[in-house]
């Protein structure tokens, strides 16, 4: 499988650290905020996010994690449902500022899931986005308000991402799905 490196782990660690700067910008209460990973790249990124938000506001913001495996529109189609992972939201999210946080946007429907599921928690005053990737090719009107770096791809193609959490190095990687 031929693959091509997209981002290195030194443009991973400066768009973290980028998407960290323009968070606290956009919300200057930052005791309003909180990050929400999506599982299970997301969980990762939000948890570094929150790391670099500290180093500039000198404080922890609330952190949680989501599974969205029973809010996905495909789970009646699949045959087989993959383990399902912690939702652990251990703080109020009403009217909290609601910074939902995975690797890769696409189609819309992972973050539409995770949207239900957080409405299903609680009524946050908002929630935006953020990713490291977003690739377009999108299926519903969903958008990244904190974006990483934009990908221009085909449905063929597979973005990936490693991390160090995982056991890889952090690179993100892009190939050919029919070649897999």
């Amino acid at each position: 499988m031929k693959t091509k490196t997209i981002l290195t782990h030194k443009e991973i660690k400066k768009i973290i650290a980028t998407l960290a700067k323009k968070i606290v910008k956009k919300f200057t209460n930052i005791n309003n905020i909180a990050l929400v990973g999506i599982h299970t790249n997301g969980v990762y990124i939000a948890q570094r996010i929150a790391k670099e938000i500290k180093k500039i506001v000198k404080k922890d913001i609330p952190l949680g994690t989501l599974d969205i495996t029973f809010y996905r529109d495909d789970i009646g189609y699949r045959n087989k449902i993959r383990y399902a992972k912690d939702t652990n939201i251990n703080f109020d999210i009403n009217n909290k500022n609601i910074v939902l946080v995975d690797d890769v946007l696409y189609t819309g429907r992972t973050i539409r899931a995770a949207m239900e599921q957080l409405l299903d928690l609680g009524r946050p005053q908002t929630i935006s986005v953020a990713v490291l990737v977003d690739r377009g090719l999108r299926e519903l009107p969903i958008y990244a308000e904190f974006v990483g770096k934009k990908v221009r791809t085909t449905h063929e193609q597979q973005i990936e991402l490693l991390l160090k959490e995982v056991g890889a190095k952090d690179i993100v990687v892009i190939y050919d799905k029919k070649n897999e």
